[in-house]
């Protein structure tokens, strides 16, 4: 028995032993003033608003998004060289960008600013996450202990979904689903869950649509 038990967890993946890239932006004044995401290779991802959470918000990326965010790391050589501008520009807060696989040494870069269009991608993409699991806290706060401002909470990520910025969509639908079937909500609000839950599960949203046809 014992025999078997080892082999069983011999031949399991080690947990974190894969790639991994992690966006990080510490920025007193904001809101929230600091956040944390990192990304391993099967689209697994973890955000959080502390560095002593250890519970994170999780969720799923599609896998055609993560093979971007990886491809632009690798662009960037995993962040083995400098990505700062030295340009006299507004600060914006400090973003590092680290990448991590397995026992091998990890890499990093910090910034303020970078010109590399590369950088602005990947970062326009882990701002992107951002949002969408920053909104995910908000409908998850407002479902549980404010109703009446669930539809503000919708109108938020409905708007980022319209402008293809929301990340890994199919996390809201637990959540759409509570609000669509439950009649303490506005006749309103359950429509307007239910048509996004609706729309997170085909895949595409009515915003990719229009760029598609132009």
């Amino acid at each position: 028995m014992k025999a078997t038990l080892a082999a069983l967890l011999l031949s399991l993946p080690l947990c974190g032993a894969g790639p991994k890239i992690t966006y990080t932006r510490s920025f007193p004044g904001s809101q929230p003033p600091y956040f944390c995401i990192t990304v391993d290779r099967s689209g697994a991802l973890a955000y959080k608003e502390s560095p002593t959470d250890d519970h994170p918000v999780t969720a799923q990326l599609p896998e055609n998004d993560t093979a971007v965010l990886f491809d632009l790391a690798a662009k960037l050589n995993y962040f083995k060289t400098p990505l700062e501008s030295g340009l006299k520009v507004a600060n914006t807060g400090k973003k590092t960008f680290r990448y991590e696989n397995g026992s091998e040494p990890a890499s990093e870069a910090t910034f303020n600013y970078s010109v590399n269009p590369v950088a602005q991608d990947l970062l326009a993409r882990f701002e992107n996450i951002a949002a969408t699991e920053q909104a995910y806290l908000d409908l998850d706060r407002t479902v549980h202990f404010d109703k009446l401002g669930v539809n503000d909470s919708l109108a938020e990520i409905e708007s980022l979904w319209l402008k293809n910025q929301l990340a890994a969509p199919k996390q809201f639908l637990p959540l759409l689903n509570r609000i669509a079937s439950h009649e303490s909500y506005m006749h309103l609000v359950r429509e307007r869950a239910a048509r996004l839950k609706e729309e997170f599960e085909s895949g595409v949203s009515p915003g990719a649509a229009v760029g598609q046809k132009k």
